[in-house]
């Protein structure tokens, strides 16, 4: 199916909305105590738990307006799921944390483990979104690769040697901009592998 055009600021509103959205809804609540359910619950269990339907919802308006998810944006929502589910029914955030590491940890063994095959899996995700040599594509992956683990390392040492506000700032902000600039850096490092189309080139 192809995919639909969607307008670039809703789809960058929609997939970024649900973390900015967790940001703001624990700042609101990092300090109070909710008794749910006879249970009590503090401000960043509550705010990971409305993080779950803020953030199927936005892949479903996702998936409506584009016909499509890719199979990352599904994996994560499953973690997600999982993640969040546990967090609440333990009523203990390290759950919630947990679920960044496990995430860039299994991009990084799912790229890992086409790299052993002699694939790369990130060309069969992108390929048509950026055309480019099988070298390019390679060397691509095998730096994401890297850059995942690091991520996934990088998660734990925050999460179990700084507080909450610090991690709830690095998970909101600093991990995703680290990964747009590190891909920026390598797309522009590996734009000798771009495979422009013949017809454009000849203008």
């Amino acid at each position: 199916m192809q995919e639909k055009t969607v307008n670039p600021i809703l789809r960058q509103a929609l997939e970024l909305g649900p973390p900015l959205a967790f940001f703001v809804a624990y700042l609101w609540m990092r300090d109070s105590t909710f008794h749910i359910m006879g249970r009590d619950y503090d401000g960043f269990i509550v705010a990971a738990a409305a993080f779950v339907p803020i953030l199927l919802v936005a892949m479903a308006v996702l998936w409506k307006l584009t016909g499509q998810l890719s199979r990352l944006q599904a994996m994560t929502a499953v973690l997600v799921i999982v993640f969040g589910g546990l967090t609440v029914w333990f009523n203990d955030e390290t759950f919630f944390k947990m679920k960044t590491t496990i995430v860039y940890g299994i991009f990084a063994i799912m790229l890992g483990i086409g790299l052993l095959q002699g694939k790369s899996y990130l060309a069969w995700v992108l390929g048509d979104f950026l055309p480019m040599a099988q070298e390019g594509w390679m060397k691509l992956t095998r730096r994401l690769a890297l850059g995942f683990a690091v991520l996934a390392i990088a998660n734990e040492v925050v999460w179990r040697t700084m507080s909450t506000d610090a991690w709830v700032k690095i998970e909101t902000f600093g991990f995703p901009i680290a990964l747009m600039v590190f891909l920026w850096l390598q797309i522009l490092g590996l734009q000798k592998y771009l495979e422009v189309d013949q017809e454009e080139d000849a203008k």
